[in-house]
């Protein structure tokens, strides 16, 4: 027998041939080959793509890299009071700013946190503005992130800019306001443009982070204080930072705006209405040129620091001014109406003389009261207080004099007694009609914004808003500016001053001229004038002499300034929700012009709570005293 392991003489797989083992080599070397064909065709068709279909673009995109038009913002107008007191400053202040566009992809954060360690604002209000801006229109305009950086902050992120693409040091003008609170309810404020006046503007060569006019006269004069943006064309590294200079276009700067305000007036008004205000919330004061309509003092009680809108906008303070009831940044001047009282005697009484309804000699009895039989229950009487009892008989100058409701509703609604018409009135459409002559109703167009238009009542009114019909009870308060008539200061002081000039109604103003940055000065070419009312000459000479009475020796004697004839008229307007003892707040108000012979200034004082004699016409006094025997003394009795 043979010996044997016990294993298979043959294998179960046979050995493979060398040249299969070569196929399978060939075969891989194809494939890897293939793939390397495949990647390099993608690759091609993309090359070509960039460079073919969308080469125009990236060829665009690199040069604005490269080459950029940079804006070059144009010093901003300053403001100057009529004897060129100047009353706001552009001050230089250091502020960081991002251009989003050159912000590598994935380093938003990075940046931002940096950011947060040099400027205390958070790293993700930060990176917000940083995405926005990278998908807005203009990604390349830097976007400032933190205003008015100290000195030390500013050096210390200087020195890291190598490592933070995108990020710059800029320096942007601060609006400064000297008389930052005397003066905020007239020069107003500048503050950040907002997304919907960006739209509006941006085609006007705003920015982004441009900052605009607000409020008074920068926001009236905003196109006429900002100037013309240039422009520069520069050269950037592939972070964006300059390189050189290639050309420049100069911005051309603002125009300077002169105001007819008399800063030292202002001062002084403001000084009085203060210490005379009591217990009001809100008080309002103006003087004006009765033949220009130049307001030269307008002092609004409470006012603010316009100063806080500088730069980066102090939120506490905002909270605070927005939540406080007496409306400090409402120009209580303008911009609120209120119930005239008897300073709308003025109207009732020039309605009377022109309709014919009166005339000097006019005389009427005052009890103290009227009693007025109910309109729609026989047998039943309303009565119509007097303000004092013991009046008597009066005459038109008289009844003005001394501010006699019962005169002024037999002006306004007449008077029947026993069924039978004694005196034939003005009626509520003549008065009302008249009352909107002499602008009530409508704004007056002081180049200042946020003016009321106040309120004329008529019956079609009340029926409309009221849902009541018209009584002569109405009628009657109408005519004593009680009820629902409404006005701001500065329409009744215009009222006052269409008497003293005889008979224009005045379009106001607080901007006297405009110069140029050299200085050259341009005068506005505008309408002085709104209409004129066609008074008869005799009957405002009635109006003037009836007022001058007034505070001779009237209802207005608080008014007397020595050296000096005033004529004016008083007013107390009740207000608000009945007291328990049935007696209401008052409003109290002056208005008045001087010199009574040859008128030149025109004053009104309001205040919210108070009394026409008692509180309003002693102001208006001591302004009148200051501007007659002192300021014009001063200025060599200078006229307005």
């Amino acid at each position: 027998m043979g010996y044997t392991t016990g294993r298979r003489p043959w294998s179960s797989d046979p050995p493979t041939p060398a040249g299969d083992e070569a196929r399978a080599v060939r075969n891989k070397i194809f494939y890897f080959g293939l793939l390397v064909v495949v990647v390099f065709g993608i690759l091609t068709l993309q090359l070509a793509r960039m460079q073919l279909v969308n080469g125009e673009k990236y060829r665009l995109r690199a040069e604005t890299n490269r080459l950029r038009q940079v804006p070059v913002m144009p010093a901003r107008g300053l403001i100057y009071d009529r004897d060129g007191v100047p009353l706001v400053e552009n001050r230089p202040a250091f502020a960081a700013a991002v251009v989003a566009a050159d912000v590598p992809a994935g380093q938003e954060m990075d940046i931002s946190l940096a950011l947060q360690d040099l400027t205390g604002r958070p790293a993700s209000e930060i990176e917000a503005i940083i995405r926005e801006r990278k998908a807005s229109n203009d990604p390349f305009t830097p976007q400032v992130i933190k205003e008015n950086l100290s000195n030390e902050a500013a050096f210390r992120l200087r020195e890291q800019l190598a490592s933070l693409p995108g990020v710059r040091v800029v320096v942007k003008p601060v609006r400064v306001y000297n008389e930052s609170v005397l003066m905020s309810h007239i020069l107003g404020f500048v503050g950040p443009i907002d997304a919907e006046e960006y739209e509006r503007l941006k085609d006007s060569g705003y920015q982004y982070d441009d900052r605009i006019g607000k409020a008074g006269v920068e926001y009236t004069y905003e196109s006429l204080l900002r100037g013309v943006a240039g422009t520069r064309a520069v050269e950037t590294d592939a972070s964006g930072r300059e390189l050189r200079v290639l050309g420049e276009t100069a911005a051309v700067p603002g125009m300077n705006v002169v105001l007819s305000i008399d800063v030292d007036l202002q001062r002084r008004v403001e000084e009085f209405l203060k210490a005379g205000m009591g217990k009001s919330l809100n008080a309002a004061a103006i003087v004006m040129d009765v033949h220009t309509g130049q307001i030269l003092a307008m002092v609004s009680l409470p006012n603010y620091d316009s100063n806080i809108f500088s730069g980066e906008v102090d939120q506490a303070a905002l909270a605070k001014l927005s939540q406080d009831p007496a409306k400090p940044m409402l120009n209580h001047a303008i911009s609120e109406m209120y119930p005239p009282g008897s300073t709308f005697k003025q109207i009732t009484g020039a309605a009377a003389l022109q309709e014919g309804v009166a005339n000097a000699g006019t005389m009427i009895y005052s009890p103290g009261y009227l009693d007025v039989e109910d309109e729609y229950i026989p047998g039943k009487f309303h009565r119509f207080k007097d303000w004092r009892s013991d009046l008597g008989t009066m005459n038109f100058y008289r009844g003005l004099a001394m501010s006699s409701d019962v005169y002024f509703y037999y002006l306004a609604g007449g008077y029947v007694k026993d069924g039978r018409r004694v005196f034939q009135g003005l009626g509520p459409s003549r008065l009302a009609d008249w009352a909107r002559r002499f602008g009530l109703g409508e704004a007056t167009g002081i180049d200042l914004p946020g003016e009321s238009e106040g309120l004329v009542p008529d019956p079609e009114w009340k029926e409309r808003n009221v849902g009541e019909p018209w009584l002569l009870g109405d009628t009657y308060n109408f005519g004593i500016g009680q009820g629902y008539v409404a006005a701001t200061p500065l329409q009744m002081l215009l009222v006052t001053a269409a008497i003293a000039n005889g008979g224009d109604l005045l379009i106001p103003t607080v901007v006297k001229e405009l110069r140029t940055a050299d200085g050259q000065p341009l005068q506005l070419k505008r309408q002085t004038v709104k209409r004129n009312l066609n008074l008869d000459p005799r009957n405002l000479a009635i109006m003037r002499e009836a007022m001058r009475q007034a505070v001779a020796d009237g209802s207005a004697f608080t008014a007397q300034v020595r050296n000096v004839t005033v004529a004016g008229k008083t007013g107390t307007a009740e207000f608000g929700e009945r007291r328990p003892d049935g007696s209401y707040k008052e409003h109290g108000w002056f208005t008045g012009f001087a010199p009574f012979n040859n008128p030149e200034v025109a004053v009104v004082v309001f205040m919210e709570q108070g009394n026409g004699a008692g509180t309003a016409a002693p102001v208006a006094a001591k302004i009148l005293d200051y501007y007659f025997n002192q300021l014009k003394v001063a200025k060599g009795n200078a006229g307005p």
